[in-house]
């Protein structure tokens, strides 16, 4: 049996049966439900598609290691349902894969395997092509659904993306949240369009070539609805996460939680056809077993990346600067495909801003957009006086394409008192230097919705719990969260709708700022697509040029690229190299280059032309860079 079929049968080994009502023979359903300390758990199955019919209460048949199964003949598609565990209140399934009727009541059965899959030629995209775009669904748009979003898709395809990144989508509290206060990991949000929604819109983006990544949550559930801890051990008291009670892992009865999460990555890339999953916070999932839940997770991505024919991409959100997560099994590692690398943004951040609050108190030195275009990490082992300890680790050998980076994302923005984005601290020039950072960087750049046009809209945090003392809470949190640096009168109330209309695009970029702005962004993901792709990234060197004064000055990057020649095929002897060299002024005010700095090949782009808003003059001079501003050569013979 080959590597990958053994893999393949260890993850179904792994998952077992899955829960939830599940297709069965002809139009049958089978549900499964785990409940290991219940003495009898009731089906109530609806008599029809509405929520309003009646109830027949069914007795479930026991089954092995605590579960309990029931099947039916001839349901159709919509039925509500809800489990009884000993007598007790109606719960919705903890495996429901649809709430029509939002987070409390009844679940639905729903048929998952029976969509009409029409994605044209899509076969998937290698790793180093991903531009990976993270948006929110109901900001994202007015009407804040899938189908909305789905025909905004060739905005983002002509920027120059190739793949968006779905903040959390899994039912959660109310209308508005941001999706990690999730109550029901299996079941799509009801507001955006449901589980065909989503369907539809990856369908639709891979007709368009977009690759479509779900942001997902292991390391905790939402305080409301979370009804799974009636069913069964999903929670330990062993460790502690900053959301709530941290999973159940490797405690006592972890065997079905395990298989719970497992079957949950095993649904979003069979039903859902995903290319693959940012796992949140990983620094949060705690397992000291022997096989850790991020290799098996990984395992199972491979099983059904396996069964589709194209790649499944598994990319953790970590704040341990620790290449663990992406080190082959071989060597110890969890053989996930990327992580995420926060010390770029909070050098760029930092030093661009003159912010030094919280963690950015350990960052603002030039040197350190040096080492971290240079090696991804700036911790890696040195003393970081934020933690009072050293912190990270070396970044070993990875390539570029195993590590994340941005300028903006949800959390650096929505962590801020009152959400706002970079432009609205930053100088235009600034912000440009800032895209140019993001998108020469040889890694994978993440771009946050709106970003590239300068959305002057905010992205504070929002939510829409239903129970009041966990509103409340949520309200006093947000604002003690601030009120250490004093600006707790600052912060809009969570709860309020108000709150999460602020936070809608506006799809305004009509101002020759705004406009000039989008249009650099595309221009450096057709350079980045066309003349530097990561795949053919075979060296690059980072460093900071002496101009004769104590600043920071003038920072150097160099990418080499790998050519064809002579007929060899690109990595092969024979191949030769070219080099792109950038040039940025980290400077508010002009800097001239260096004798013999001028390259002799080709300027690209001069980040300050006025066709990206900028104010350059045809007539200034040609070795002085103005404030912030970047250029970028090529080799002679590239054309535009």
């Amino acid at each position: 049996m080959s590597e990958l079929l053994l893999r393949h049968a260890d993850s179904e080994q792994l998952i077992g049966r899955s829960c939830g009502a599940l297709t069965g023979p002809g139009n049958s359903i089978c549900w499964r439900v785990w409940a290991p300390s219940a003495k009898q758990v009731e089906l109530f199955l609806a008599d029809g598609t509405s929520s309003e019919t009646e109830f027949r209460r069914l007795v479930m048949e026991p089954a092995a290691r605590g579960h309990f199964v029931h099947s039916e003949a001839d349901v159709a598609e919509g039925r509500r349902y809800a489990f009884s565990l000993d007598g007790g209140p109606l719960r919705p399934d903890p495996a429901s894969r649809w709430q029509p009727d939002g987070l409390h009541r009844p679940s639905a059965v729903i048929r998952l395997d029976q969509f009409d899959w029409s994605e044209g030629t899509w076969q998937g995209l290698p790793r180093s092509e991903l531009v990976l775009y993270e948006l929110h669904v109901g900001t994202f748009t007015p009407e804040g659904t899938f189908d909305a979003l789905a025909a905004r898709l060739d905005d983002l395809r002509g920027l120059g993306v190739t793949a968006i990144e779905l903040m959390p989508v899994c039912q959660f509290p109310g209308g508005r949240s941001w999706g990690y206060d999730l109550a029901h990991p299996f079941a799509v949000q009801n507001t955006y369009g449901g589980p065909r929604g989503l369907q539809r819109l990856v369908a639709a983006c891979h007709r368009v070539g977009l690759a479509v990544f779900i942001d997902v949550v292991y390391n905790h559930f939402g305080p409301e609805g979370t009804y799974v801890g009636d069913f069964g051990p999903y929670f330990t008291d062993r460790y502690n996460t900053p959301w709530g009670r941290a999973i159940n892992y490797d405690d006592a009865g972890c065997d079905a939680v395990r298989a719970y999460v497992l079957d949950n990555v095993r649904m979003w890339i069979r039903d859902f056809h995903v290319d693959g999953l940012r796992v949140d916070a990983v620094h949060a999932v705690y397992d000291f077993g022997a096989r850790h839940i991020l290799r098996e997770i990984k395992q199972m991505a491979e099983a059904e990346a396996s069964r589709l024919g194209r790649p499944v991409y598994i990319i953790a959100e970590s704040d341990l600067n620790d290449v663990r997560l992406i080190d082959p099994p071989r060597a110890g590692g969890y053989g996930l495909d990327a992580q995420w690398a926060d010390d770029f943004h909070h050098a760029v951040h930092a030093f661009l801003t003159g912010e030094r609050t919280s963690y950015y108190s350990d960052f603002g030195r030039a040197d350190q957009i040096v080492k971290a275009l240079n090696q991804s990490f700036v911790f890696d082992g040195i003393l970081s006086p934020f933690r009072n300890r050293r912190h990270g680790g070396p970044p070993g050998p990875h390539s570029g394409d195993r590590f994340v980076v941005a300028i903006q994302n949800h959390d650096q923005i929505g962590n801020r008192p009152r959400g706002d984005r970079l432009g609205t601290i930053l100088e235009p020039s600034q912000q440009r230097l800032a895209a140019g950072l993001l998108l020469l960087a040889p890694s994978i750049p993440l771009i946050f919705m709106g970003e590239e046009y300068d959305e002057t809209r905010p992205f504070p945090y929002f939510c829409s719990f239903e129970d009041r003392e966990i509103a409340d809470s949520a309200r006093r949190g947000r604002r003690l969260e601030f009120a250490y640096e004093g600006n707790e009168d600052e912060v809009p109330d969570p709860q309020a709708r108000e709150t999460f209309e602020s936070a809608k695009l506006s799809w305004s970029w009509k101002g020759s700022r705004q406009a000039g702005l989008r249009q650099l962004y595309q221009t450096l993901l057709d350079l980045r697509r066309r003349r530097f792709p990561l795949a053919r990234s075979h060296a690059h060197r980072a460093s900071l040029l002496k101009t004769g004064t104590d600043s920071p000055g003038i920072l150097r990057l160099e990418r080499s690229i790998a050519v064809e020649s002579c007929g060899a095929p690109t990595g092969a002897t024979g191949a030769q190299e070219e080099s792109l060299v950038a040039y940025f002024n980290l400077e508010g005010r002009e800097e001239r280059l260096p004798d013999g700095e001028r390259p002799d090949g080709r300027l690209l782009l001069a980040s300050e032309d006025r066709r990206f808003g900028g104010a350059r003059e045809e007539s200034a001079p040609a070795d002085i860079l103005m404030p912030f501003e970047f250029w970028i050569f090529g080799p002679s013979r590239w054309s535009d």
